[in-house]
């Protein structure tokens, strides 16, 4: 990881966490990070570096750009983290339940599919 400065460069942060430079101006857009502009220069601080690593491991537990949003907005609140770390461990909670019932449901099929083919190989030999 790149040591604690007081800007970063959309290279260097596209470089440390493996996204575009298209990726960081949408980010930008949906109000997620906010460079400073020089011109038409952006210069990223260590806050957008860390929403940044919060917005990718997000998407990467399967919430929205808005739950991550809002999780990233309650860091302002001032007290402490303690409402952004509530609603965090109720989001990913939440999102942990439904990939556990994704799981079952998968598991499920996959048993189905099984039985189908174990099935249809029977009649294959039958013939």
């Amino acid at each position: 990881m790149l040591a604690t400065r007081l800007h970063y460069s959309i290279g260097e942060l596209c470089d440390e966490f493996g996204v575009t430079a298209r990726a960081l101006r949408f980010y930008e857009d949906e109000a997620l990070i906010a460079p400073e502009r020089r011109g038409t220069t952006r210069l990223y601080s260590e806050r957008d570096r860390a929403r940044l690593a919060w917005i990718l491991r997000g998407k990467r537990v399967g919430l929205s750009l808005a739950d991550i949003k809002e999780l990233l907005d309650l860091y302002d609140l001032g007290d402490g983290r303690k409402t952004q770390r509530l609603m965090t461990v109720e989001r990913c909670q939440a999102q942990a339940d439904k990939l556990e019932q994704q799981r079952v449901d998968i598991d499920a099929t996959l048993s189905e599919l099984t039985q189908f083919i174990a099935l249809v190989k029977a009649q294959d030999q039958e013939t």
